[in-house]
């Protein structure tokens, strides 16, 4: 079982920044890409940001700039740092994590794992 668990979202003014969290746990061999969702009211889930094992990161185009992430291995931990926040930036931010596993007497799995989500609201 693996557990991923984001935190640092809440309410900010236009232009404020914010910097997320998620620690993912549990049976966790090795982590592959990690990367941050979101999804606004009304609106289809999007990708935000994409990060390697390697640390190589890939970003929509409307947060190319603005946004960073990072990742930690070590403590099996992705950022996103956001600055410049839009009102169109508010939404329900999403971590994931292709997380490779044990599976006893079966060897190494692996799966993609979705955090609950941290509400970002950016007030204008």
């Amino acid at each position: 079982q693996v557990q991923l668990v984001e935190s640092g979202g809440g309410l900010v003014q236009v232009g404020g920044s914010l910097r997320l969290s998620c620690v993912a746990s549990g049976n966790i061999v090795a982590i592959n890409a990690m990367a941050w969702h979101r999804q606004a009211p009304g609106k289809q889930r999007e990708l935000v940001a994409h990060i390697s094992s390697g640390g190589i990161a890939n970003y929509a185009d409307s947060m190319k700039g603005r946004f960073t992430i990072s990742r930690d291995n070590a403590k099996n931990t992705v950022y996103l740092q956001m600055n410049s926040l839009k009102p169109e930036d508010t939404a329900v931010y999403y971590c994931t994590a292709d997380v490779v596993f044990n599976r006893p007497e079966h060897g190494l799995g692996s799966n993609d794992y979705w955090g609950q989500g941290t509400q970002v609201t950016v007030s204008s």
